[in-house]
């Protein structure tokens, strides 16, 4: 709604009021009209029945021109105030007798005139049903009129009460519509939680400098997972935290630079004039520097981060909206990279959001056209090298793009919900393989599948798998569930609730990437898991300084009870150091890299003496995979 559309609503109160007052006196004139003649037509009609009683006892004095006759017929009308005069005239005219007598040559013909204030009846005078002459009589209307005065007189009063007792509703509604109008114009141009200026008056902005012919800059900035803070806080601890983000960033506003709130955790700067848009990049640097310092929230010290993206108008857009969807791009980009960072619009940026809706898209459609598979990576006991499982691998082909790396999907899909359906997929795809290997005589093979961060969030998760287990049929223990360390640390608490529940099912549990989040020996303890997998990271530094490292994790995992896997083996080197440092399971290209399901089926499954127990026996008959 504009403001143009807010302004005419006093304006069209007071015309209803004065409206309303003009129906009100026409409705009391149309009333008044209507009493007049209905107080005529009584007195009127009095008056006829008087004329016609004294026509009846008429007829022989007009007969025989009696005029004394007719004189004392009508005399009985001294007694009746409403009538001024009466005569009694034979069809020529001729008058016979008048009341008073004085008027007896008077104005008393039939139709004569009459003022306002009176009014003339006539009766017949009727012998054997033939008219010999006329009766008329002249009626006074004045009391009709002051009956028709006072009735007025009562409506005004009325109606005055009326007002008076009106007005001051009408005076509260106006008051109130003027503070809706208020209200309105604010909201219209202002966001009520931060008391920022809204996406009204930046579209405002952006067109008034485009108008201008200005150079401009726009900062938008996001923060950095805000829905936890609402899902932790709720929605007023969220509201409270955007009012403290609005409040810091204004504070780092100089002159020509506007802060606009774009709806939920998005801001936006812009900059206008040459010197603000050369420092366009230090404005966002000290923006976010100034998020360093935690918030204070219900009780809770926040720490908050922000992605910043920028854009500058007309280098890098010819309209508006691309101006703003290009510092968008940027911002996204800055997410991705890690956030609590900014980055400026580059044209291939957006050439990458193209591509990165293409796979999108694509990828939507790729589990219905079968252009899914699962790869298989072996892991094997340290000690004796004997195959403990194994790991499944998403691996997308698609008929035009050719081989599309996990790196490249798996971040666009946790983007948003496809995650979730992509990763149903895979463990309803791990199960049905387990199931087909037992099938085959082969043994239940225990698989590893991976748990993006969404999943761990997704409440109805524990009772699909349920689902997928008692449709193949597959044990519980033969499904090992990988978390990432740093997937765990975004909020312990509810990954703690929801790995319990997993757990229960008699899943395995295991941390991925392990010793990359910082984790304490309290949080640790608090984890329902089995397992702990080192990052390959600190795998590949041994020999040298992941030594000292992966010694760590081995002693805390023995403190806690529980076993560990070295991911990313792929030296000699690196095999026989975590053997003997007491890992308990090795995975890696040095192992075996990851297979289609046959192929890993006739390379480790097959093996003579692994049918049974999925071993080897010894490390010097271990089938490898080349490197």
């Amino acid at each position: 709604m504009s403001i143009l559309a807010l302004r005419p609503a006093s304006s069209s109160l007071r015309m209803n009021t004065i409206g309303a007052a003009l129906v009100l006196l026409l409705a009391g004139t149309v009333l008044m009209l209507i009493q007049w003649v209905d107080i005529r037509r009584e007195y009127t009609a009095d008056a006829q029945a008087q004329a016609r009683v004294i026509a009846s006892s008429s007829a022989a004095a007009v007969m025989f021109g009696d005029a004394e006759g007719a004189r004392e017929t009508l005399a009985p009308l001294a007694s009746v105030p409403a009538v001024r005069r009466a005569i009694l005239h034979d069809n020529d005219s001729n008058p016979i007798a008048s009341y008073p007598e004085s008027v007896a040559g008077g104005p008393a013909a039939m139709g004569s005139p009459c003022g306002f204030d009176c009014a003339w009846v006539s009766a017949p005078v009727l012998l054997r049903d033939r008219q010999v002459g006329v009766v008329q009589l002249q009626i006074d209307m004045t009391r009709a009129h002051a009956r028709l005065l006072g009735l007025g007189i009562a409506f005004c009063i009325a109606s005055l009460v009326a007002y008076a007792l009106a007005y001051p509703l009408m005076k509260r509604m106006r008051e109130r519509v003027h503070g809706a109008e208020a209200q309105l114009r604010y909201l219209a141009h202002y966001d009520p939680v931060t008391r920022l200026h809204n996406r009204n008056a930046f579209n405002a902005q952006l067109e008034s400098c485009r108008a201008r012919g200005e150079r401009m800059a726009l900062i938008q900035l996001d923060l950095d997972r805000f829905k936890e803070v609402n899902d932790k806080l709720g929605h007023q601890g969220g509201d409270e935290l955007l009012l403290q983000v609005g409040r810091r960033i204004s504070g780092a506003l100089g002159s020509e630079q506007y802060l606009f709130r774009l709806g939920g955790d998005e801001f936006a700067l812009v900059l206008v004039g040459a010197d603000a848009i050369a420092r366009v990049h230090d404005t966002a640097e000290s923006i976010l520097g100034r998020f360093s310092a935690p918030f204070l929230v219900g009780g809770l010290s926040l720490g908050v981060t922000a992605s910043a993206g920028i854009s500058r108008w007309p280098d890098d857009a010819e309209r508006l909206e691309e101006l703003a969807a290009n510092a968008d791009i940027a911002m996204y980009c800055a997410k991705r990279e890690g956030r609590n960072r900014v980055a400026v619009f580059e044209p291939r940026l957006r050439e990458a959001q193209l591509a990165r809706i293409g796979i999108r898209d694509a990828l939507g459609q790729a589990i219905a056209a079968g252009q899914l598979e699962l790869h298989y990576q072996p892991q094997v006991c340290a000690r004796t090298g004997r195959l403990q499982g194994a790991e499944a691998l998403l691996r997308w082909t698609h008929p035009e793009l050719g081989t599309v790396p996990p790196s490249t999907f798996i971040p666009i899909a946790e983007e948003g919900s496809l995650i979730i359906e992509l990763g149903r997929w895979v463990i309803a795809e791990a199960c049905r393989q387990i199931a087909a290997w037992h099938g085959q005589g082969l043994g239940h093979v225990r698989l590893a599948v991976n748990l993006s961060m969404r999943q761990t969030r997704d409440e109805a998760l524990p009772g699909f798998i349920d689902e997928v287990l008692d449709a193949t049929g597959v044990p519980a223990r033969c499904l090992e569930l990988e978390v990432t360390e740093s997937v765990l640390m975004e909020d312990t608490d509810l990954a703690v609730s929801q790995l319990a529940r997993l757990r229960a099912r008699g899943l395995q549990l295991a941390i991925d990437d392990f010793g990359t989040g910082y984790s304490s020996m309290a949080y640790l303890r608090r984890l329902p898991i089995d397992k702990l997998k080192i990052d390959m990271a600190f795998v590949q530094a041994v020999p040298g300084e992941g030594e000292a490292i992966a010694t760590a994790i081995l002693a805390m995992a023995r403190a806690f009870g529980l076993s560990v896997v070295a991911e990313g083996v792929e030296t000699a080197e690196q095999r026989d150091f975590f053997r003997h440092a007491g890992c308990q399971q090795l995975q890696g290209y040095f192992i075996g890299r990851a297979l289609p399901a046959g192929t890993f089926a006739s390379e480790w499954l097959e093996y003579p003496a692994g049918k049974e127990g999925l071993s080897v026996p010894s490390w010097d008959a271990l089938p490898l995979a080349p490197r």
